[in-house]
């Protein structure tokens, strides 16, 4: 089974945020749009928050948080992956087409035929 591919991942605990370097060559502007979901859900949320493409290239969503840490929000975490499901639609589609294209060499019009904002 293949492993997923992390884009980018933030941290309560560190508070640190982390982007994997294989996608060094997005827009700066895209990158920083994941600094700012990233860095804000575990603001609010508290844990930890990556964003992740599955075996399948599909962009998913995880999160996770310590035992001990009673100030995390899982009802909030499902509401806020929501909202950033529905309002940053453009931008989810946009690194999903850079993952197909660039990362995984797939031709242009086969990966932009492969984009589901709503799965999950």
């Amino acid at each position: 089974m293949a492993e997923n591919t992390v884009l980018c991942a933030a941290s309560a605990y560190e508070q640190k945020y982390y982007l994997n370097p294989a996608f060094e060559k997005m827009p700066e502007s895209v990158k920083k749009e994941l600094q700012i979901i990233s860095v804000l859900f575990v603001e609010e949320i508290g844990g930890r928050f990556i964003m992740e493409f599955d075996e399948n290239a599909v962009l998913r969503f995880r999160t996770e948080a310590l035992d001990s840490d009673y100030n995390y929000d899982d009802i909030g975490a499902s509401l806020m992956i929501k909202e950033i499901r529905k309002n940053r639609m453009q931008l989810l589609s946009e690194v999903s087409l850079f993952y197909r294209v660039m990362i995984l060499g797939q031709p242009l019009e086969e990966a932009a035929s492969f984009f589901d904002p709503e799965e999950e």
